[in-house]
């Protein structure tokens, strides 16, 4: 995919009717051949839209219009560009626990969780956050979590978790301003929702910090595996991660996770993480696959506003 198809295809799949704002900020880039010169002097990993939006934003730059998106970045290329070579996206969406929890109430409690590109660790506390599908609310305290889920009935309560860790190649600290305004920066810019819901994840974070260790997803994992408290039932799990991975090392990553006493839950792109069979999608936009060691179970939307269980 050309670096010009690659915003195209954000504009239409992912910004469709969730964000104005990046939708025609997209296709405009995706048509500029100045940007997109600037664009393929990186690497292919980091030419990403999210990447450049949140950069841009990050250091107080325009994104509503896109001349002066266009006028700002190339004025400030340079400083764009280091910030795009040092940072990557980490969206840590604590919306995505709504489509965890499913999954780890089913599972034998207590549990020790681990995730992997955890950020700043906000997706680690389920068992802290609230949670409403349609009608049905599960769990008490905020943020509050609202999922559209189709083809399985809320699990009763939440998980009980008795360890919590994470590992990532920059973890985030939410004490550190810089840290919480990245993050911010990261959120699309329509979404407030999403804001009030970093505030209150990072609250319940900061209120209990998780142990997140820097550290590689392959080589530092099995190290970390090594403080799993006994009794508790392991889940590694990730979420929007592995398309950030390098294809070889994603493979050595599945081929460690899969063999791992306890339970592997991945909510990941089908292209990135792929499966023999899926039925179609519920519609054009992007949706990731829950899976539940191997066995894909659901389609879901980025940032846990939605889900489609399988029949």
């Amino acid at each position: 995919m050309t670096t010009a198809e690659l915003y195209a295809d954000f504009a239409i799949r992912e910004a469709h009717d969730v964000s104005a704002t990046y939708e025609r900020l997209s296709l405009a880039v995706s048509r500029d051949d100045q940007l997109l010169a600037l664009l393929d002097t990186l690497s292919p990993s980091k030419r990403q839209p999210n990447l450049l939006f949140g950069v841009v934003r990050f250091l107080g730059g325009p994104v509503e219009d896109p001349a002066d998106f266009h006028d700002f970045t190339v004025a400030n290329w340079p400083a764009i560009e280091s910030e795009m070579c040092g940072r990557a996206t980490q969206t840590n969406e604590a919306g995505r626990c709504a489509l965890l929890l499913p999954v780890l109430a089913s599972l034998p409690q207590p549990l020790a969780l681990l995730e992997v590109g955890t950020a700043a660790g906000l997706c680690l506390y389920p068992d802290r956050y609230a949670y409403r599908y349609g009608d049905h609310v599960v769990g008490s305290g905020e943020p509050v979590l609202e999922c559209a889920a189709t083809g399985m009935t809320p699990p009763a309560g939440v998980p009980e978790v008795v360890w919590r860790a994470g590992i990532d190649l920059n973890p985030l600290d939410v004490t550190n301003p810089a840290d919480v305004a990245w993050l911010d920066a990261l959120i699309w810019p329509e979404h407030a929702h999403r804001r009030d819901r970093l505030r209150a994840a990072a609250a319940v974070a900061a209120a209990e910090p998780p142990l997140l260790v820097r550290g590689d997803l392959v080589d530092d994992l099995p190290g970390l595996l090594e403080k799993v408290p006994a009794g508790a039932t392991l889940v590694v799990f990730h979420t929007s991660v592995l398309y950030q991975v390098p294809r070889p090392r994603r493979q050595a990553f599945v081929e460690l996770v899969r063999d791992l006493p306890g339970h592997w839950i991945a909510v990941e792109d089908p292209d990135v993480l792929p499966y023999d069979a899926l039925p179609e999608p519920p519609g054009e936009a992007l949706h990731n696959v829950l899976a539940l060691d191997g066995k894909p179970l659901a389609w879901t939307r980025g940032h846990g506003q939605g889900m489609v269980w399988f029949g």
